[in-house]
């Protein structure tokens, strides 16, 4: 077992550091993508120098080639084939309409993504409540449910999940958080029903209500060729893995047969642009630049992350968290400020150096009731803060061009998170964890 210096594990606390502060003071700075490239190569070189000079440039390599390779591959697959479709139209936005919108989205962002299915529905949520004044409530609970919650139910739902799935897990193990996921479903949108009922009913003035009669057009579709490819991607991660294809894992395999998934997801993003007409993509105000700073960001984190993810594994013992509801709020508390992905990473190599008593049923190497709880927690509070996953910003900056006046940093999270999800989520960690 390599030994890590504490002094190496620096650059990574740098990376997750510069993501959560960064934005807060050098809002305009950081807003430039090429400086967040800056900042992640600077950190990601010393911490790849120091693998490379003790004896580690393999964990180095497979965190690059093999988890940061698919990782980039299916978040662009997904961000391209689902900006390829529009959805228009202005109908009522009662709060029946809205609740089916928000139910729609929870349900499709554990199949195309928790930024697919948000990047695709919130531009239509927008356009339907124009007309309406109170708003706010329906921009917050689309981030809870539709960039975050929903994604629970495949490895597609959600980058961590992801690169758990990446470790082990199979496809269809995290179909099994159904119940978890169906449980915060129904109280948040409960609770948004009975909220926005009160404001549409109680709150809104008789003129808002007369324009949204008045100003409906119907719902319509344009470019759904990409359905196929959203088709073809979600095939591709249940079948182009080494369960069905094992060379794929075979380390002296070519790298066209080891890499045989993000080859067919590239085809499928090169499809997608060649075959959308421009128009949709204009219409859906599509741009590079949100995955670029995925892409970006991400060399830095995967990088930085590699000396921490080794000295995790080599002192997981000695940490004191060892039972499912101190991973479920470990994971959960780090994901609400940071990144969600590395924080997944992170804890499921905390949980591999734990011991297993004889007869613990076992996902990726670890302990499958630890499993869930990391899952659960780096998904569900990633909705915590604005920062705690990636569409959360991109969903705030996009309700924000439109006119909606959305809270601060810490106004969503005494206004919003800390009285509305982080009950739901106790309730959770006392019936199933």
């Amino acid at each position: 077992m390599q030994e890590i210096e504490l002094w190496a594990l620096i650059p990574f606390g740098l990376m997750l550091a510069s993501i959560a502060v960064l934005p807060l003071v050098a809002e305009h700075w950081w807003e430039n993508n090429l400086h967040k490239l800056y900042v992640a190569l600077g950190l990601a070189l010393p911490a790849s120098i120091y693998l490379i000079a003790n004896g580690m440039t393999a964990q180095l390599e497979h965190q690059m080639l093999f988890d940061y390779i698919p990782f980039i591959a299916l978040l662009g697959a997904l961000f391209v084939v689902t900006g390829g479709i529009h959805i228009s139209g202005d109908i009522q936005a009662r709060p029946k309409n809205n609740v089916i919108i928000l139910a729609i989205g929870y349900l499709l962002a554990s199949f195309i993504g928790t930024t697919g299915a948000a990047m695709l529905l919130i531009r239509l949520l927008i356009e339907i409540n124009q007309q309406r004044e109170y708003k706010t409530h329906t921009i917050l609970f689309f981030i809870a449910l539709v960039a975050n919650c929903g994604g629970v139910l495949t490895p597609l739902g959600d980058p961590p999940l992801f690169l758990l799935y990446l470790r082990g897990a199979h496809f269809m193990w995290f179909s099994e958080l159904w119940i978890e996921w169906l449980t915060v479903g129904v109280i948040l949108l409960a609770m948004y029903y009975a909220l926005d009922h009160y404001f549409y009913y109680k709150k809104e003035n008789t003129a808002n209500i007369m324009a949204d009669i008045r100003e409906q057009s119907p719902i319509r579709f344009s470019g759904l060729i990409n359905v196929i490819y959203l088709i073809g991607i979600v095939l591709s991660v249940l079948f182009l893995n080494p369960s069905y294809i094992p060379e794929m894992g075979d380390h002296h395999a070519p790298l066209y047969i080891r890499f045989l998934r993000e080859i067919v997801l590239i085809t499928l993003t090169i499809l997608s642009l060649a075959t959308t007409k421009k128009s949709i993509r204009d219409d859906n105000k599509f741009s590079w630049d949100p995955i670029l700073e995925v892409a970006y960001v991400f060399i830095g984190i995967f990088a930085t992350m590699t000396p921490a993810l080794i000295f995790l594994n080599a002192n997981a013992a000695s940490l004191g968290i060892n039972t499912p509801w101190q991973f479920y709020y470990a994971s959960g508390g780090l994901s609400a400020f940071l990144d969600n992905s590395p924080t997944a990473v992170a804890f499921h190599t905390v949980a591999m150096g734990l011991p297993t008593a004889e007869n613990t049923p076992l996902v990726a190497g670890v302990s499958e009731y630890i499993l869930r709880a990391i899952a659960l927690g780096s998904v569900f509070f990633g909705a915590m803060t604005y920062i705690g996953n990636g569409p959360n910003f991109m969903v705030k900056a996009i309700a924000e061009q439109s006119g909606i006046k959305m809270p601060s940093f810490f106004g969503y999270m005494t206004k919003f998170s800390l009285i509305v999800l982080l009950p739901i989520y106790i309730i959770v960690q006392l019936i199933f964890l």
